[in-house]
């Protein structure tokens, strides 16, 4: 195989591509890319076994062939080259990189052994907003688990009905919720829990496209955005009733600017190690949220916000790292945070609008 390429166009389809390169040592075919030339077309895939992702890229192929070669090492040597035209030449045995005066050799794999791509026909699609399935994914995904033995909680739970889309995750100490209107209503409610992971890379491997599509297949969720297509299996099980847990009672809800909140919390936070609980105080009759930590040899640090409160005086501890998460993922200027008891769960909403909201887990106070 032999192709020439824009070293701009090269880098971009290896960046697509790389966000499945596994990092099993075991499987050392895993971390390279198959590249496969014809005609005018270079075809690139890469897969961990359970996300695979094939991409394509306009080429000068003057030998068609296919090779793989070390993924993440290719990458690194394109994205070093000037701008210009890159030559790659690769089969079985090794290849070579070559730009201008700059020549690399690296080492190749057979690519019969490379696992071949999952070719599913989705049985239900739908087409979404790019920016929009970015910015919520962004704001819901970091309240899934990383703790995979239970692995529904790992997941993001997608719905897409009646011209809106929610997704959910939570990982049982935290919940976030995101609802946002789309124009494509589906004939029928599109639901499937898509691993956490997975779902963070999706709007990443989108490039310029504006519209990504999402289809079932079986046990696989394909989401396609241009000239790339994304396969990840979808997480069996049922998702927790999270609605049961989103307090209708309220006590007493604050309303502050999201950086005033955000900027004092990672102050104070300072203080909270060790495990140690951010505390969080509302004095209605003063109008003001108290936030203060403490550990013992290290310090103990606080901080007075003057707030708008509405209704009893309380006293709650969060998980710091939980708390800055949930307040960093509001998209708006204004917050709104809503307490029932020290013992029940809080709620941080964006103050515009009621489409997001981050649910979380008290600390019990000592």
């Amino acid at each position: 195989m032999r192709i020439s390429l824009a070293r701009g166009d090269f880098a971009e389809a290896l960046s697509v591509v790389g966000r499945a390169l596994s990092n099993r040592s075991t499987l050392p075919i895993l971390s390279g890319v198959l590249i496969e030339a014809a005609g005018e077309t270079v075809v690139l895939q890469a897969t961990d076994l359970e996300v695979s992702v094939r991409t394509s890229v306009g080429a000068k192929v003057e030998q068609p062939g296919k090779a793989v070669v070390p993924g993440r090492l290719l990458a690194d040597i394109v994205r070093s080259l000037p701008e210009g035209a890159v030559t790659l030449e690769a089969d079985a045995e090794g290849g070579s990189v070559t730009s201008g005066t700059a020549v690399f050799r690296l080492r190749a794999l057979n690519p019969e052994d490379f696992p071949k791509f999952p070719e599913v026909e989705p049985e239900r699609t739908v087409s979404l907003p790019a920016g929009v399935l970015a910015a919520v994914t962004k704001q819901v995904s970091k309240a899934a688990s990383r703790d995979e033995t239970r692995p529904i909680l790992t997941g993001v739970l997608v719905v897409v009905e009646g011209g809106t889309l929610k997704m959910v995750a939570t990982d049982s100490y935290r919940l976030a919720v995101r609802e946002v209107h789309i124009e494509q209503k589906p004939d029928e409610p599109l639901e499937v829990v898509v691993p956490g992971r997975a779902i963070e890379e999706v709007p990443r491997i989108a490039g310029g496209a504006e519209e990504i599509s999402m289809g079932l297949a079986g046990n696989q969720v394909v989401f396609e955005a241009g000239p790339t297509t994304f396969v990840t299996r979808k997480i069996e099980g049922s998702f927790p009733n999270y609605r049961q847990l989103i307090q209708q009672d309220i006590a007493t809800t604050v309303k502050t600017t999201k950086a005033e909140l955000l900027d004092a919390a990672k102050r104070v936070s300072l203080m909270a190690q060790h495990n140690a609980p951010l505390r969080v105080k509302v004095a209605s009759a003063d109008q003001t949220l108290t936030l203060s930590a403490a550990t013992h040899d290290v310090g103990e640090a606080r901080e007075d916000l003057m707030v708008g409160v509405q209704g009893d005086d309380v006293e709650v501890a969060f998980n710091h790292a939980f708390l800055i998460d949930g307040v960093a993922s509001v998209d708006s200027e204004e917050i709104t945070l809503e307490f029932v008891s020290p013992l029940k769960p809080g709620i941080i909403r964006s103050a515009e609008e009621e489409a997001f909201l981050y649910l979380l887990m008290p600390v019990r106070l000592g």
